[in-house]
């Protein structure tokens, strides 16, 4: 590998479904006293107070897709003074492995990612998150929501009640089925939005993270997804955290997680593999 450019000093942050940037919160501020600049948007539409997202969700949001999401976030890349470390956690890994193959960013760092195109196989415990929303095909373009309870089972596995309830509380939103439907039947879509080359030797590094006790993406969906870039010469890891749940931007010892990653990301930043 030869590296080309200067270390970056810009991270966009991409937040998943049923969340907004504010998920963020403590690893922008962390990279920020790192001395980074921290650009941390939410999705197209779902910008607004939390409260007010949820008691009136905006009915377009309900008509986001991928693609849709992926670009709103490459005009946010592109519009950076130079190309920046581009991290995403849950749908956010997925738009991060997107951008990544687009060719965007110094790095990628896709944590707990929806899966891409190709993976099989989904286990038991993404299927009992997801299938409430799309077990029903009129729920195509509605806006959905977790439950407190459903939130407990996803994101909070591995935190009491109480704490589970005050993060659902601070963080929990509504947000668009579409992109669920999306992922759910990218195998049998020739055009899914949610495709990737995985033979791409021309793009910036990616680090896929896993969590070990996450119950929306186990790691052995990760280590699946990742596996699918073997014969790809551009620089793609995987790291496993043992006692992580989907909840890890919040969980207790998130710092591990996040420092792990932007030391990653400065390290290998605009690598690319070398001629054959």
């Amino acid at each position: 590998m030869a590296a080309n450019g200067s270390k970056p000093d810009t991270i966009v942050l991409i937040n998943g479904l049923w969340m907004t940037a504010l998920s963020w919160e403590h690893w922008a501020e962390r990279y920020k006293q790192k001395g980074f600049k921290v650009v941390a948007r939410s999705w197209p539409g779902m910008e607004g107070d939390i409260e007010e997202l949820r008691r009136n969700p905006p009915k377009e949001i309900g008509n986001l897709g991928v693609t849709e999401i992926a670009d709103h976030y490459e005009a946010v890349v592109r519009e950076q003074s130079s190309p920046p470390i581009i991290m995403g956690h849950s749908f956010g890994g997925l738009f991060t492995q997107i951008l990544v193959d687009r060719g965007l960013g110094s790095a990628g760092v896709a944590i707990d990612s929806a899966p891409a195109k190709g993976v099989l196989g989904l286990p038991f415990s993404t299927l009992k998150v997801s299938l409430p929303f799309t077990i029903n095909p009129f729920n195509l373009n509605k806006v959905g929501a977790l439950s407190e309870g459903q939130f407990h089972y996803a994101f909070g596995n591995l935190l009491s009640e109480e704490e589970s309830k005050k993060a659902y509380e601070r963080y929990a939103v509504p947000g668009p089925d579409h992109v669920l439907f999306q992922a759910s039947v990218a195998n049998f879509n020739p055009r899914s939005a949610t495709a990737v080359n995985f033979h791409n030797d021309d793009r910036p590094p990616l680090l896929m993270i896993a969590g070990g006790k996450d119950h929306i993406v186990p790691a052995s969906t990760t280590k699946a997804n990742f596996n699918l870039y073997k014969k790809s010469k551009a620089l793609t890891d995987y790291k496993e955290f043992p006692e992580r749940s989907h909840f890890t931007l919040g969980q207790a010892g998130w710092e591990e997680v996040a420092d792990y990653a932007l030391n990653w990301a400065v390290e290998h930043a605009n690598q690319r593999a070398t001629a054959a």
